[in-house]
């Protein structure tokens, strides 16, 4: 799930909706409004449908955010085990007896979550009254690797469009023109060049070489830029490379 592409209440629910479809955030199976589906012999219209899928394919959206593997998913393996414990809609000291805790601790984590709660809602409501609602159209996927985060990442769909555009020539394959000195620039080339990477192979020094040559005359600059930024990963002597996950 593109953490950038969705909204929180797209994230909270499992799906977002296109025109007249709902698509799952997780495989973009897809369900047509007007259709009727049917799970375990029963029938469902498409904007129920796709929760049954959810809950059917992926076990069910509370379960996929708890366990999602992201750098933003901060919570600890006890956290996430108290989590599925209290949406379980068990007592208290049921919860406590099967995690052998005391009531009192079991009360208090739940105490602490709704805390967060409150506090994620403060923040969320500063950011938006400060950067508008609006700024969640930004979508660049950033880097796993990614160091020293700033404004430089937060690129719309539009300023990516544009500026692909001034800098590549896409008649022959993808031919850098020139190299831009702006690093806003710099980045959006470079997520566009780590498209012709393949995801999960093993690229020698030499072969990652050729690959960057073809697309500009100093392929030594753009694979530099690529690991400094957190595109690619490397091993410590430089003679393999390979694609970092988004």
């Amino acid at each position: 799930m593109d953490l950038n592409k969705r909204t929180y209440q797209e994230v909270k629910q499992g799906f977002y909706q296109q025109k007249n479809q709902f698509l799952c955030n997780y495989c973009e199976k897809k369900f047509e409004e007007g259709q009727v589906y049917s799970f375990s012999g029963k029938l469902y219209e498409a904007s129920q449908a796709i929760t049954e899928h959810i809950l059917k394919a992926h076990g069910g959206n509370a379960t996929i955010l708890r366990e999602e593997p992201s750098k933003y998913n901060t919570l600890t393996e006890k956290q996430k085990t108290l989590l599925k414990a209290f949406s379980s809609g068990e007592k208290d000291a049921q919860i406590a007896l099967e995690l052998e805790l005391s009531a009192s601790t079991v009360r208090h984590q739940k105490f602490t979550f709704r805390e967060k709660a409150k506090q994620a809602k403060l923040y969320l409501a500063q950011y938006e009254n400060t950067f508008g609602a609006g700024e969640e159209t930004s979508f660049f996927p950033i880097p796993s690797k990614a160091r020293n985060l700033d404004d430089r990442f937060t690129i719309t769909e539009e300023e990516s469009a544009q500026t692909l555009k001034s800098y590549f020539d896409f008649s022959e394959g993808a031919v850098l023109k020139r190299w831009p000195k702006k690093q806003k620039k710099i980045i959006i080339l470079l997520n566009r060049i780590k498209e012709e990477l393949t995801p999960n192979k093993i690229y020698t020094e030499k072969e990652i070489t050729q690959l960057l040559k073809a697309i500009y005359f100093d392929p030594v600059t753009l694979r530099r830029y690529l690991f400094d930024y957190g595109f690619i990963g490397r091993t410590p002597d430089g003679k393999q490379y390979w694609l970092e996950e988004s």
